[in-house]
């Protein structure tokens, strides 16, 4: 985990009794070096250009506005070119800064501090949504994607990329028990704190029961270990990779997995002005460059450096 990252119990309220309830832990990168040291330092141009492939194969198409969850530093927001509008949503408003600093100021971005657990905004917002190296950070995926669900309108386009826990590698290491998890079994494995490996079946079944029909799928990331990197050429592993992302039934087996999911059954029309939603109370708040505060509940949601903050107990 980069450094900087912790994982703490996020302080929700129920919306009756305006009592504090817990849900699930957020993995916080508020403070890391994560864009830097992750991705500008370390030797992960090969993740990046194949994960931009497998973007162009399943996620070419635009809309009006797009939902960018855990989009960190917005490494690839960029990528997005046909969305007249993006939300740029993560729970570290350091990364965000890292964002505006990359993309600037202008009405196509949109920068949000918030829980994905507890989405601030109204139901049926978004046209498509993505969520990249994040689910992998999130306990409960089932209401990951139950939160993600309610903000899409009918139809909407979601990709979801999550880390396999059935890999080629963590099947060699469980035969040769230099692992006690196994690779193979449905549960979720938290491998180190707040990063956790999923079961393609698992996830199939949950991306399901959440209101998501998957259309395609593809394995990314083949050729992720170093020995690979270190003696074969770039593009030559960036070929290779984007020739296999969609062959069965190898693309079962990588590191990574893309799903590109639809939004099934009916979704709410926003009223117009409607665009954020109290993360207290759940009232309809409208998009205004400024701080605000909920004519329902009273909680002060603040808007400053750009950021728009809905985190319920932000981090200083």
């Amino acid at each position: 985990m980069p450094s900087g990252v912790t994982g703490k119990p996020a302080r929700m309220f129920n919306n009756m009794e305006n009592k504090p309830v817990n849900t699930p832990p957020v993995c916080s990168y508020e403070g890391s070096d994560y864009q830097a040291r992750f991705w500008d330092d370390a030797n992960r141009r090969y993740e990046d250009a194949v994960e931009t492939v497998a973007l162009e194969k399943l996620f070419n198409q635009g809309g009006r506005l797009l939902l960018e969850l855990g989009a960190g530093a917005g490494r690839l927001t960029e990528r997005y070119k046909n969305w007249e509008r993006i939300v740029l949503l993560d729970y570290s408003r350091t990364q965000l800064l890292q964002a505006r600093e990359r993309l600037g100021d202008s009405d196509k971005y949109i920068y949000v501090a918030a829980d994905i657990y507890k989405l601030p905004f109204v139901s049926g917002l978004f046209d498509g949504a993505t969520m990249i190296r994040t689910l992998h950070h999130m306990a409960d995926s089932t209401q990951t994607l139950h939160s993600v669900r309610r903000v899409m309108a009918e139809d909407g386009q979601f990709l979801l990329e999550y880390a396999n826990k059935r890999n080629l590698k963590a099947i060699l290491r469980w035969r040769l028990h230099r692992q006690n998890w196994n690779p193979f079994s449905p549960e979720q494995v938290e491998f180190v704190r707040l990063n956790y490996n999923f079961h393609p079946d698992t996830i199939a079944k949950t991306l399901k029961i959440t209101g998501f029909e998957t259309l395609k799928q593809l394995g990314v990331s083949f050729f992720r270990a170093n020995w690979f990197k270190n003696n074969i050429s770039h593009e030559r592993l960036v070929r290779w990779d984007s020739k296999l992302q969609n062959l069965a039934p190898l693309k079962g087996y990588t590191p990574s997995i893309f799903t590109l999911n639809r939004a099934m059954g009916s979704s709410p029309i926003p009223e117009p002005g409607q665009f954020f939603s109290c993360p207290v109370c759940a009232h309809a708040l409208p998009e205004t460059k400024s701080s605000q505060i909920c004519s329902q509940c009273g909680h002060e949601w603040q808007y400053s450096e750009g950021i728009y903050e809905f985190r319920i107990e932000p981090e200083v």
